[in-house]
């Protein structure tokens, strides 16, 4: 019998997962395009389908909800200001996984994860203006 076996354990503890997928969930919603191990990746994609379900909702209620789970105010911001109303119309799967091969060095199946109709440029944008912050305090 499986019970209680819905989740992947991934071999940490239940606060390190927890993090794991917080700090996951932020990469993706700042990037909107992440590469990872493909068990990380199956099993971020409820976390995040949720979250921007609160997105698309957008009171107050769903807003605390996602700063429970998230860690950075920006990334809730964005949240709700960029992805819930890109997303408004359309009833699920606002992520994709796509296989990409195996790592180097253990071979772990790579995955990457992904937002259906991401926006191209916002992979990298912070590292890009930060960049440029420092070329012009220069």
């Amino acid at each position: 019998m499986r019970h209680a076996r819905g989740y992947r354990r991934l071999n940490r503890t239940h606060e390190h997962r927890k993090a794991l997928f917080a700090n996951m969930c932020g990469s993706l919603i700042e990037h909107e395009q992440i590469k990872t191990t493909l068990p990380k990746a199956k099993e971020l994609r409820p976390i995040i389908e949720k979250l921007i379900t609160l997105g698309k909702r957008g009171d107050m209620h769903a807003r605390r909800l996602a700063a429970s789970q998230l860690k950075q105010d920006k990334d809730v911001a964005k949240l709700f200001a960029v992805l819930g109303p890109r997303y408004k119309e359309r009833q699920g799967g606002y992520v994709r996984i796509m296989k990409a091969g195996f790592r180097y060095g253990d071979m772990a199946p790579m995955a990457i994860i992904e937002f259906v109709d991401r926006d191209v440029d916002a992979k990298g944008a912070a590292d890009r203006a930060r960049l440029a912050a420092e070329e012009a305090a220069e």
